[in-house]
């Protein structure tokens, strides 16, 4: 997985846990039914089934792959119109190229994001670049859509472009984990992502056999959900494996285990970590796809 890596050793550890902080339960687990997006790139539908309200401020969220393709497969969307809310796209592994009718645009690839906030609305464009057509490969990423409050529902569009080497990099407490922060602030240790919706958005990789505990805001939700492999979630240790969503209660800190064995093409378990504070009035912040 090329997302960008690091020696453990050599970044800032996560600090202990209070002795009066609580681990977050975990509340429901759901598995994301597969299927096609634009032009017939496979996904996962991480968000299926779950309720708005426990999803807020997140809207959709789409797991891109993990796919091989041959030469001429690979596949992406056509132009397509976006209002009231942000995408966030990840790529863990791959290349896909962005163009948007505001002028941004660029390849995103192996660690990169690109935050489009679509606000009064925006079209836009997510193709395969030519040579990975031409030689196929490796493609899995992630695309988010974050909700917009009622006040910026009609901002004008804006792009940031962030590159993997921005994200801020810290390990867990015993160095067995690798954490990117690509947007919000864990422990104090701050993501490029620039967002108008206050959220955290981390990437996670736990060695076979390790945990991480990651301090959260008590006011945002926690979704914990696993790209590859398998390992347990919470305090009561509820198992989780690829492609399933686990949904936290309130708490101080977020609790993932890797199990000892993993998949054979992974030499980790893979976690996105999502949190956000929910959109006051959400009723009147509605989204337009």
């Amino acid at each position: 997985m090329p997302a960008i890596s690091a020696d453990t050793l050599h970044l800032p550890h996560l600090t202990a846990a209070d002795p009066g902080d609580t681990e977050r339960p975990v509340h429901a687990i759901t598995t994301g039914p597969r299927g096609f997006e634009g032009e017939g790139f496979p996904v996962v539908r991480a968000f299926a089934g779950v309720s708005a309200r426990d999803l807020d401020p997140f809207v959709h969220m789409d797991q891109m792959g993990e796919v091989e393709y041959e030469p001429g497969e690979p596949r992406g969307t056509d132009w397509h119109p976006h209002r009231g809310f942000e995408t966030v796209t990840y790529m863990i592994d791959g290349q896909f190229q962005h163009q948007d009718s505001h002028g941004g645009g660029g390849v995103i690839t192996d660690g990169a994001t690109q935050w489009m906030t679509a606000g009064a609305g925006i079209l836009h464009i997510e193709t395969p670049p030519a040579e990975l057509v031409e030689s196929g490969g490796t493609f899995h990423g992630i695309q988010l859509w974050v909700n917009l409050p009622a006040a910026d529902k009609f901002a004008t569009p804006a792009y940031q472009s962030l590159e993997g080497a921005q994200a801020m990099l810290l390990t867990s407490a015993d160095g067995g984990a690798l954490i990117r922060v690509v947007a919000g602030d864990i422990d104090g240790h701050r993501g490029p992502g620039v967002t108008r919706t206050p959220i955290n958005f981390v990437h996670t990789s736990i060695s076979p056999g390790a945990a991480v505990s990651l301090p959260w805001e008590r006011d945002y939700n926690a979704l914990v959900y696993v790209l590859s492999g398998r390992g347990t979630v919470g305090p009561a240790a509820q198992p989780v494996r690829q492609g399933q969503l686990a949904r936290l209660g309130q708490g101080d800190r977020i609790t993932v285990r890797a199990d000892v064995t993993q998949d054979a093409h992974r030499p980790a378990m893979e976690v996105l970590l999502l949190g956000g504070r929910p959109i006051p009035n959400r009723s009147s912040s509605t989204v337009r796809s």
